[in-house]
């Protein structure tokens, strides 16, 4: 649960590239782009990926909203500054590993967006706002054990990998920061 200014701060993140919001039922359309020509959907453990494009970025917005009202943190709609086009999600996602509470870092781009270093971006900007409103001592992110490019991000953001383990039936490595101590 957030108070109200981190509420606040958390839907309107900014990086050098990316604006941050909340997602709003007008996404739709522009997510449905995600389940296009995406041979990486099978990294994410959705269980029918034959429903089509609309229907699987309906319920995936209407999860978040779900999220928004129960005063928790979720995805946030990923815009790009130099075009104003919804380019991905990225967010602090409440998860249970191990009979264990975590906040995980995730984040998921269009695939015409992969390979400029957008999911950095965007990863170390939520990692950051976690370790600043001291949402956690530490934050994980779920990967398919093949996901190399995922991997990277997770390297790249300070992260190792805590443990292999299998989550919505696959192969994952949970990768992990080091735990911060608050004062």
């Amino acid at each position: 649960m957030f108070t109200k200014n981190m509420d606040m701060d958390y839907f309107n993140q900014e990086t050098e590239r990316l604006k941050f919001r909340k997602v709003e039922t007008s996404d739709i359309e522009s997510w449905s782009e995600f389940f296009v020509d995406n041979d990486r959907l099978h990294f994410l453990g959705i269980p029918d990926l034959t429903r089509g494009k609309f229907t699987l970025a309906a319920e995936w917005i209407n999860l978040q909203l779900e999220r928004y009202k129960t005063g928790s943190v979720g995805h946030l709609a990923i815009i790009e500054k130099s075009t104003g086009k919804h380019i991905g999600m990225a967010g602090i996602i409440p998860r249970t590993i191990n009979d264990q509470s975590e906040f995980e870092i995730a984040y998921s781009l269009i695939p015409n967006c992969w390979g400029k270093g957008l999911g950095t971006e965007a990863a170390s900007q939520l990692k950051k706002f976690g370790f600043e409103n001291k949402l956690s001592q530490r934050f994980i992110s779920i990967i398919h054990i093949n996901n190399t490019d995922s991997i990277k991000v997770a390297e790249k953001n300070g992260m190792s990998i805590i443990v292999e383990m299998e989550y919505l039936g696959m192969n994952v490595f949970v990768y992990g920061t080091p735990n911060q101590s608050f004062e």
